[in-house]
């Protein structure tokens, strides 16, 4: 007998509506779930969002909300997506709800009673986006994950991960499939290994949290209160005897995305650790998506609402696309143009005719009527046979959350079953009465082949999968099928009748982009961000003294008048204004936050800006109408 099952998306941070990658968390472990139901295991499958910490707590002040009513309003974004997306999972928790409040009370009065749990004070580097204080190996070019930190010095109360170093090292090298995929564990272990240093688990700049009991005026570290959730939703605080079977008994799943795998690899394992119950079995983690081939984000404008792709594509069209396209743990690219290839190729050609042609042809030689009298031949003996491997294959890629490869199991049986019509050409053989129990067969095989593929395709397309079951006359719910119940040959019933083929999914015209009038591929010599450009102070001068600089030929010396005062600037531009007497009055842009520098003797508080063509150098006159001190941009 099986073990239960329970497999968790992170918590969610409300403050931000979901997109599609916490859109594909989600399915992730929507697909696993429904795929584990189908081989008859139980299943807790919870998922939810995490409402403490200082972010959310300025959000609200910000929204002019209080934080408890921010988050009953940000939360509704998530089960509002959820449903959209025919998540079934069986728990929606939030990070304020009682029943959690009282597993992180217990979890910290555990830990502090072994002995994990100190007062001290942290002086260093804070990350406000990511809310957790950074030790200075984390830094890269003075940033966390490329966000910038403060200092701070606070009094906090910390947790003893160092002391869980060599435990963890040897629980991973213990057990292989604790962390997934194998590149994600190696950089846990490189990680782990670079030496742990105990974690601050109490906050005093704000309150919006649990309080830590410990001492008043502190509230619990965010991490330290989020990642007991999982605990939580197995049933530690309310039902021991399902947190017995779902947790200690059962196999536990985390699926989370790349950036967040240490807190959850390493963090949470020592936290467990000291409490005194069990690992998760499994931790996976999956990479990001791209748009187009850029990095999604609000500042590109590029983010991907899932609301509306399902409204452009379809709900099943839209998980397709997410479990097909993406290999695990590696980062993905969402795009328009791959998408409708997908829906026009794998859905609309491959699985659709196929169910498509075999109803049409079903109801032109039997009436609809799903007739066996069997005439085996050696066509028959390959599908079986490949359908056995499929049943095979597809197990072990699902359960290694190769969810790319699970769906190409899956569309190699469909492909065969359509060389299968070619190979039998039922139409010869429906004019050949001698070969009407051939017919039959091959029908019967396209039949029980498409209500295997059905119940296959279930847990990545579960509306398309009752569709096909409704179209093959049969009055089931695809959610209550199992693999058993498709898992010999016959399984569909002889003697039942066809409903009327509807296609599952049209095929999309993809719109010819018109060409466009400039080289969007375009590559940028020394490019600099705008963050850059933004740094540079350019202003409008007016130059109210020139003069030439004794033995330097090549310059001139300004004196410039900014608005604010008057400067010294140096320019290379003598040899271009042989009567340099006739820029006196004239208004120029000049660059006015260069450190200064000596020219031959001479200091220069800037640097006018010039334009060169055909080796002629000139500077850029302004209109008199600007005023003095203007900024350029």
């Amino acid at each position: 007998m099986s073990k239960p099952f329970y497999i968790t998306t992170p918590i969610y941070y409300p403050n931000a509506a979901p997109h599609v990658g916490t859109a594909y968390t989600t399915i992730i472990c929507d697909v696993v779930a429904r795929y584990k139901r189908l081989t008859g295991e139980e299943v807790g499958f919870m998922t939810g969002v995490d409402e403490h910490g200082q972010k959310i707590q300025e959000a609200a002040e910000k929204n002019g909300f209080t934080p408890q009513q921010w988050v009953d309003k940000m939360s509704l974004n998530f089960t509002t997506l959820w449903e959209k997306l025919n998540i079934s999972n069986t728990d929606f928790l939030r990070t304020t709800q009682e029943r959690h409040l009282k597993t992180v009370r217990e979890i910290i009065k555990r830990v502090h009673d072994k002995g994990d749990i100190y007062r001290g004070e942290y002086v260093g580097k804070y990350s406000v986006s990511e809310e957790t204080f950074v030790p200075e190996n984390q830094l890269v070019d003075g940033k966390y994950m490329g966000k910038e930190v403060i200092d701070v010095k606070e009094t906090s109360y910390f947790f003893k991960l160092s002391k869980y170093e060599n435990a963890l090292l040897e629980h991973i090298e213990k057990n292989p499939d604790f962390i997934k995929p194998e590149g994600k564990k190696n950089e846990v272990i490189a990680f782990i290994r670079q030496g742990l240093q105990d974690l601050s688990i109490s906050r005093t700049t704000f309150d919006w949290g649990i309080p830590l009991e410990l001492e008043e005026g502190h509230i619990i570290y965010v991490w330290f209160d989020a990642l007991n959730i999982y605990l939580t939703g197995a049933g530690f605080s309310t039902d021991t005897e399902q947190f017995d079977k779902f947790w200690t008994n059962g196999t536990v799943n985390h699926v989370v995305g790349k950036d967040i795998l240490r807190f959850h690899a390493i963090i949470w394992p020592a936290m467990l650790m000291s409490a005194g119950i069990k690992l998760p079995d499994t931790i996976a983690a999956h990479g990001w998506w791209t748009v187009e081939g850029e990095k999604m984000s609000k500042s590109l404008g590029n983010v991907v609402n899932p609301e509306e792709e399902v409204e452009k594509y379809g709900l099943d069209a839209f998980r397709y696309y997410l479990m097909r396209e993406a290999t695990f743990g590696q980062d993905a690219d969402y795009s328009k143009k791959a998408m409708v290839q997908r829906i026009n190729a794998d859905l609309a050609n491959d699985l659709g005719n196929l169910l498509n042609r075999t109803i049409g042809m079903q109801k032109k030689y039997f009436n609809s009527e799903v007739m066996l009298n069997e005439v085996e031949e050696n066509f028959d003996i390959e599908i079986k046979e490949l359908w056995k491997n499929t049943l095979v294959d597809l197990d072990k890629h699902v359960n290694n959350y190769q969810f790319s490869e699970a769906l190409k199991d899956i569309w190699k049986f469909i492909s065969r079953m359509n060389k299968y019509i070619d190979e039998c050409e039922p139409w010869k053989l429906s004019k050949d009465e001698s070969r009407k129990d051939r017919l039959s067969t091959v029908m019967y095989n396209l039949v029980d082949s498409l209500y295997k593929i059905a119940v296959l395709i279930s847990p990545f397309m579960p509306e398309t999968a009752q569709k096909m079951i409704n179209q093959l006359g049969l009055d089931k719910d695809v959610t209550k099928l199992h693999l058993d119940d498709i898992r010999e040959w016959k399984s569909y019933p002889a003697g039942n009748k066809l409903n009327e083929a509807v296609p599952l999914f049209p095929r999309i015209e993809l719109e010819e982009e018109p060409k466009k009038d400039y080289n969007e591929n375009l590559k940028i010599e020394n490019p600099i961000t705008i963050d850059d450009f933004n740094k540079i102070e350019i202003k409008v001068v007016q130059i109210e003294k020139v003069e030439k600089i004794e033995n330097a030929d090549k310059l001139l010396k300004f004196i410039v008048n900014t608005g604010k005062e008057k400067r010294q600037i140096i320019s290379g531009i003598a040899k271009w204004y042989p009567n340099e007497q006739e820029l006196v009055g004239k208004k120029a842009q000049a660059v006015l936050n260069l450190n200064p520098v000596e020219l031959k003797g001479e200091l220069s508080q800037g640097m006018l800006l010039t334009t060169t063509e055909k080796k002629k150098t000139k500077l850029v006159i302004i209109n008199d109408e600007v005023k003095i001190g203007t900024t350029v941009r």
